[in-house]
Formats: structure tokens, C-alpha cells, sequence
């Protein structure tokens, strides 16, 4: 069975919404949806939509976790990471409908289960998200169970050590060409992570073919995060790799084959955790350092020791303030009122130092109050350490009023930095103030509400 809307019963536009019982997530979660959606011929420009929100008990608001358009003739899966939390909440899955008389939105099922959505033993039908990208020649396979007609066909897998259990393998049996490349697919993370990526692999012939590990973001760029660089013996070999995801991004297990007499690489139990892999030291830089919504404290930002500009308040959204953004009922930054009125006032936030020579994405949400003149009213400022050198990154230009707004900025320097927000003259608002590395530029002053 699945469950459906379509334009039999209800008119373009028209929204139906599921909602979950109450749940609660103590432990890392991931929800997998398997659904479709269905166009009629001719593409029309107004698609049909899925949602998917987050409903906390203490909150005013939903938060949007995953939205798709996109349009399929088969089942897809998406895969929606849900960092533990001791809140109860409740899942929205709403489907609003696009343009065409057969347009629909259909779903198979709903299921969430503790761990990461990277991980999997590839015993479940669905294969936990992952996908093979299609090769005319090499592929990557599901081995194991009833599937025995294989020349790579393995004695046992390694979740169960029986010849029942399943895993993934690829074989050059059918390769064609050279460097013949077969890639599995992880789901995309939805949640920033980091710590220790582990998986279990066999080779056959290892001099012949070159097994690799990428990290992809959402702008398409690879990064190779490990490589098989010794023959692996018979058995099922333990690799443990660094893993940090502070944005959107996907693994992907590569192998590439010299010829036909390449042999085979198998995969299997991938999995996560949230500490650092044995014999490795910690990661150099982790973005969550510089990263703050002001909940607990400043975190790693502080203040000129000369005065405070910005205080860190609680106040009860009404009719002529906002709540914080985080909640909606938390805490955020507001630039002291006192001195408001005094002309030529300047309130800094200094963030912590930044590692040199690496791309980052700064993202924070601002709200503005009580100005004649937007422009330049909020700035940033990066600057070396000996603060010597500064340049002016972003500042704020007209914008509405009174409402949240969300901000991004990328840059790189090739020295260590630190961050510098001026406030200048009036009353601002600034809460869930983020950093995270990117590998490709966003638009340098774009702010979307």
C-alpha cells in the first residue's frame, strides 16, 4: 500500500499535511521518506511540492527540514539527519499541489530509525539512501542472500559472517575501457557532523584497480578523504577515516579499474561516530568553534574591554518585537540602547581566530529597529591578528524592517583572522550567528528574509 493526492480531488495549490504522533529523539535519528512525485506530459512551470517540518512542543513556529519539486517515474528516498534532542516534537509532511490534471504526490513510507543516515549494512531493500551512479559497463551491485551467480561472489558478508547477509561490490569483469569508474552514492547530510567514518572493504587484485573515498558539496566539488594505498588481505579490512561535515555533502565510494582483470572491491557496514578515530589526532580546526546562537553564553566571542555594546537578552515576542530566531523564545544579541542616541556610538564583536588559507561561509540572521539610514548601519570587518589590516567584508544596505533577516558572506585569506561586527548609532538585533567551511563562493552579499 502507499498513500496519495492528486488533482482528482483537490485543486492546484491546495495542500495536504500529515502529522506525526509526539516524538522524541534522545539519540541521533534519521527519517527516510520513499515517495514520488508525478507530472503530466509537458513539464508544466508549477510543479507539485513535498515538505517536511519540524514541530517542537515549546515552539511558535515550524522549521522546514527538506523540500523537493523534484518530479520522478520510480520511488526516490530522501534521508533528513535529526541530531538528538531532549524536546518533544512531531513530524509535517505536506504535499501541495502543482498545475495538470494528473499531477500527484504519493508515499510508500515514513520510517526513522537511531544513527546517522550515512550509515548502512545494505540489508535493507532501500539500501539506507545510497545509489549507484549508472555506468554502461561497471557498476556497483548488491552481493549476498540468493545471489550466487557472480564471479565475485564473497563466502560471507561481514554484518552477519553468513553468505546470507548482504553487501555492495563491483566487478572490472565488464570493463571496457581504461579507468572504467563506478560510484555509490551516500544520502546528502542535512545536520552538521563530525568525527569517525568507518566502513569494511575487500579487494581482489588490488594492484588493478584504485579504491577511493570523496567527500561532494552541493556545488559539485570532490574532495578525496582517504585512499587504498596497501593490498588488502582476504577478509574483510577495517578502514577508519577523519570525517567533518559542517554543511550539506555526500560521500562517495569510488572505484576505478585498469581492464577486465581488475577484480573486485566489496563494501560494507558503513558507519559513523561522533569521536575522533583511534590513533588519529583531532581535527585541526572545527567550525563548530566558531559557530554561536547565544543560548548559553557568547561562546568564543567577546567584546572591547573598553565597554560592552552588545547585550545578551531574553525578551517575550509581542507586538512590537520579535523573539529571538533560534526559538522564537530564547536568547539573542542586543546593541545597548543608552547609547543609542549618542552620535558616532560603535559596538564591536570580536569572533575567535580562523585558520588561514581555508574557504568559510559566515551566515547570521540580523534584525534592524529605529533607523532614518540602513546603510552601513551593520558591518563586518575580517582582520589579521596583529589587527593591523582590516577590510570591510559586508554591510547591511536597505532592508525591511523589523524582521529577521538572513545574511551569508564567503571569503579566504591566506593569513589567520578574526571577525569583527560594528554596530553603529541605533538599535540592532543579531541571534544564531554561524560559520562553516565552503568549497565554493555563494553570492557575496546576498540576504534572503
Amino acid at each position: 500500500h502507499y498513500i496519495y493526492i492528486d488533482t482528482s480531488f483537490a485543486k492546484q495549490g491546495e495542500k495536504a499535511v500529515l502529522l506525526s504522533s509526539d516524538l522524541q529523539a534522545e539519540e541521533w535519528s534519521c527519517l527516510r521518506l520513499v515517495y514520488q512525485i508525478a507530472i503530466p506530459a509537458g513539464s508544466p512551470s508549477d510543479p507539485s511540492q513535498l515538505n517536511l517540518y519540524m514541530r517542537f512542543e515549546d515552539e511558535s513556529f515550524d522549521r522546514l527540514l527538506w523540500s523537493t519539486k523534484e518530479p520522478s517515474d520510480s520511488w526516490l528516498i530522501a534521508s533528513l539527519d535529526l541530531p538528538n534532542s531532549s524536546k518533544k516534537f512531531q513530524i509535517l509532511i505536506e504535499g501541495v499541489l502543482g498545475q495538470g490534471n494528473t499531477a500527484s504526490i504519493a508515499l510508500f513510507e515514513i520510517m526513522m530509525t537511531t544513527g546517522y543516515c550515512i550509515e548502512c549494512d545494505f540489508e535493507e531493500n532501500h539500501l539506507c539512501g545510497f545509489v549507484n551512479r549508472w555506468n554502461p559497463n561497471v557498476n556497483w551491485f548488491v552481493g549476498g542472500g540468493t545471489i550466487r551467480n557472480t564471479p565475485s561472489t564473497l563466502p560471507q558478508d561481514h554484518t552477519f559472517k553468513s553468505e546470507l547477509g548482504h553487501y555492495m561490490y563491483v566487478d572490472s569483469v565488464y570493463v571496457k575501457h581504461f579507468q572504467e569508474v563506478a560510484q555509490l552514492i551516500s544520502p546528502m547530510t542535512t545536520a552538521p557532523m563530525s568525527g569517525c567514518l568507518s566502513f569494511y572493504y575487500q579487494l581482489q587484485q588490488g594492484n588493478d584497480n584504485v579504491f577511493s573515498l570523496y567527500t561532494r558539496d552541493g556545488g559539485g566539488l570532490y574532495e578525496e578523504i582517504w585512499k587504498m594505498d596497501r593490498p588488502g588481505n582476504a577478509a574483510w579490512n577495517l578502514a577508519e577515516v577523519e570525517f567533518s561535515a559542517p554543511y550539506a555533502m555526500e560521500l562517495i565510494f569510488e572505484v576505478a579499474f585498469n581492464g577486465p582483470k581488475g577484480g573486485y572491491v566489496a563494501l560494507d557496514d558503513i558507519s559513523f561516530s561522533p569521536v575522533h578515530c583511534q590513533n588519529q589526532t583531532e581535527l585541526p580546526f572545527s567550525t563548530m568553534e566558531a559557530s554561536c546562537n547565544f543560548e548559553e553564553d557568547l561562546c568564543n566571542f567577546y567584546q572591547d574591554k573598553e565597554g560592552s555594546g552588545w547585550s545578551r537578552v531574553k525578551i517575550k515576542p509581542n507586538v512590537y518585537r520579535a523573539g529571538d530566531h533560534t526559538s522564537g523564545l530564547g536568547y539573542y544579541l542586543l546593541a545597548n540602547t543608552k547609547f543609542t542616541s549618542q552620535s558616532g556610538y560603535i559596538g564591536r564583536l570580536y569572533g575567535p581566530s580562523l585558520p588561514g588559507n581555508l574557504p568559510y561561509c559566515l551566515r547570521f540572521y540580523y534584525a534592524i529597529y529605529g533607523f532614518l539610514k540602513m546603510s552601513d548601519t551593520l558591518a563586518v570587518y575580517i582582520f589579521e591578528e596583529n589587527h593591523v589590516v582590516q577590510e570591510k567584508i559586508w554591510s547591511v544596505l536597505e532592508s525591511p524592517r523589523g524582521v529577521w533577516m538572513q545574511a551569508e558572506i564567503t571569503f579566504k585569506k591566506p593569513m589567520p583572522t578574526k571577525l569583527k561586527k560594528n554596530k553603529f548609532k541605533s538599535v540592532i538585533f543579531i541571534s544564531a550567528f554561524k560559520i562553516f567551511f565552503v568549497n565554493v563562493p555563494l553570492d557575496n552579499e546576498n540576504t534572503t528574509e
